[in-house]
Formats: structure tokens, C-alpha cells, sequence
């Protein structure tokens, strides 16, 4: 896994793991099943601290993308359950926005910039 994290940017390094990872996980770098490397291997790879590391893992595994399992640490979901039906479709999206709401107000937009940014991206 290639990842880097820039510790001198404004967006947190759990995001910046969190979002590395989800994009690997979209194209398809990391396939359902695949397992990420265990919380304190990355982060000593990475020069993160454990909690930093998991709390990514946390969010990718709210988000639907991961799951845990004892004695077999954190494995990529199967993104056929990503359409297990509405429910996990709206909790999917309420994720995707909190995060994108979230790191846009840490680069300190405000909320009227947010929301005319997320219109002009719908009427494309």
C-alpha cells in the first residue's frame, strides 16, 4: 500500500489516511477481502501514532468500505453491500457528507461556500 501522509497540511492525518485508503479501495488497488496492514505496522511505517491509524480504520469502517474481525484484523468489504438496500445506502451518504463537511470547514470554508460548491458539482 502507497500511501503518504503530510503532516505539515492543514487536513488531519487520520483523514488524509482515511481518504488515501477509500480511494484505493474505488479503483480498486485494494479488492474486497484484502487485508489492510494491522494499526500499529502502519503507523510505524508511517510515523503515525496507533490512535491515529485507528481512528482512520474507525471511519473507513463506519463508512461501510472495511470491516473488522477478531484474529483477522481489518479486510476490505465486499462493495456489494454497499447496496444491501436503502438504509445502508443513506447511512453510506450521511458518512461521505460528514466527512466532505467536515475537512472543508477545517481549510476553513464557510458554510454558504460549502453548500454553493456542492451545487455547482450536482448540476454538472
Amino acid at each position: 500500500m502507497n500511501i503518504a501522509v503530510d503532516t505539515t497540511s492543514p487536513v488531519p492525518p487520520f483523514e488524509q489516511l482515511r481518504a488515501a485508503i477509500a480511494r484505493l479501495i474505488a479503483v480498486g488497488d485494494l479488492p474486497a477481502g484484502a487485508r489492510l496492514p494491522p494499526v500499529r505496522q502502519l503507523a510505524g511505517d508511517l510515523a503515525l501514532a496507533p490512535g491515529t491509524v485507528q481512528r482512520a480504520y474507525a471511519e473507513l469502517q463506519a463508512a461501510g468500505l472495511v470491516r473488522s474481525r477478531a484474529r483477522r484484523g481489518v479486510i476490505v468489504a465486499d462493495n456489494r453491500s454497499h447496496s444491501a438496500g436503502p438504509q445502508a445506502t443513506d447511512e453510506h451518504l450521511a458518512t461521505v457528507a460528514r466527512h466532505f463537511v467536515d475537512q472543508a470547514r477545517r481549510l476553513g470554508i464557510d458554510d454558504d461556500q460549502i453548500r454553493r460548491a456542492l451545487e455547482q458539482q450536482l448540476e454538472r
